[in-house]
């Protein structure tokens, strides 16, 4: 999806370090947030769920979640592909982003009355904060996190 994390529904995200390029574990649920077992700098959190691994992966941890809604065959979502993985790079440890393809996770879209895709749900401790439907570009994305109070101010890195 546009970035060099490998991502597995199972295991989390093999994360390279974006200061010292060590490759890293992410989980898909943990509490706290990842950081580089070498330099201690915050990893962006970006995993992949599915209908196994949905809950525990915004259930768990102190971050807020964005959970991206899409599926492989739907033009816009491949459009915001890249805009979901920079925001994930630039909010390391302020924002957990957590994908998920409609067509593996029938019940979890169904669960969250996905209705249209890509679909954006920002989520506190399993709760929905807010919803935001169709492709939109990387300033209305920031400018939605920060009105929803996910991200202070224009984002980009720390």
């Amino acid at each position: 999806m546009g970035t060099d994390t490998t991502r597995t529904a199972v295991t989390g995200a093999i994360t390279p370090c974006p200061r010292c390029g060590r490759r890293n574990r992410t989980p898909v649920a943990a509490a706290g947030h990842p950081r580089c077992g070498a330099c201690k700098t915050d990893l962006p959190w970006l995993v992949d769920a599915d209908d196994t691994n949905f809950e525990p992966a915004v259930q768990h941890g102190t971050l807020p979640v964005l959970v991206d809604i899409w599926a492989p065959w739907c033009g816009p979502c491949r459009t915001m592909a890249p805009v979901i993985d920079q925001l994930a790079r630039d909010q390391a440890g302020r924002l957990k982003v957590v994908k998920v393809n409609a067509d593996h996770a029938p019940r979890t879209a169904q669960r969250l009355q996905v209705r249209g895709i890509p679909t954006l749900i920002l989520m506190s401790n399993g709760t929905e904060r807010g919803r935001m439907v169709g492709a939109q570009p990387a300033h209305a994305l920031q400018n939605w996190l920060t009105q929803q109070g996910a991200i202070a101010g224009t984002g980009g890195p720390k």
